[in-house]
């Protein structure tokens, strides 16, 4: 007998307002992010190893998991950074191309990114970029629009990249802030 699959409805669990940290090693030109819990993002520069990390720039985010609220399942994105919705900024790129593709049917396009350098830390799988796709899609009216969650690998160059970080909690969550 197979087992009938959960029609998920996703809820943001797990949510830890935090800072994403960029810095850059000026030895070797190597940038790397990571989330601060922090009350102030950590500025002060530092060696590791070879390195020599120099603070380049904060932005509010916020960390979360997405839990089934039928069948309890909980999804953790330990590896996403944050989400950005894209602007168009570089006609050669992949996500602009989906972007203005998307466009007459009313679709935002968002990148899911991780921390960087990407061939060091663990990535988002495609997995969990779908269910982020349907958590962001769950409650709107498709007639009206809809969002396409995408990986940072489809943009040219992540690093580089102008898109938008959607860095508010009431953008990222379904329901209204409580007053």
């Amino acid at each position: 007998m197979q087992k009938e699959k959960c029609a998920h409805t996703w809820q943001m669990v797990n949510v830890t307002p935090c800072f994403i940290i960029t810095e850059k090693c000026y030895h070797c030109g190597k940038i790397s992010t990571y989330f601060s819990t922090g009350h102030n993002p950590p500025m002060e520069e530092y060696r590791e190893g070879e390195h020599y990390w120099n603070f380049m720039e904060s932005a509010q985010s916020i960390h979360f998991d997405l839990k089934c609220t039928k069948c309890n399942m909980l999804v953790k994105f330990d590896e996403l950074l944050g989400v950005k919705m894209c602007t168009g900024c570089d006609e050669n790129c992949e996500a602009n191309t989906l972007l203005k593709k998307l466009e007459p049917e009313r679709t935002w396009v968002y990148i899911a990114f991780g921390c960087l350098p990407v061939n060091e830390k663990k990535q988002l799988s495609k997995e969990k970029i779908s269910i982020l796709e349907e958590y962001f899609n769950q409650r709107r009216k498709s007639s009206k629009s809809r969002i396409k969650v995408i990986s940072h690998e489809i943009v040219s160059n992540i690093e580089d990249c102008y898109a938008e970080v959607i860095k508010d909690v009431d953008m990222l969550s379904l329901t209204l802030p409580e007053k």
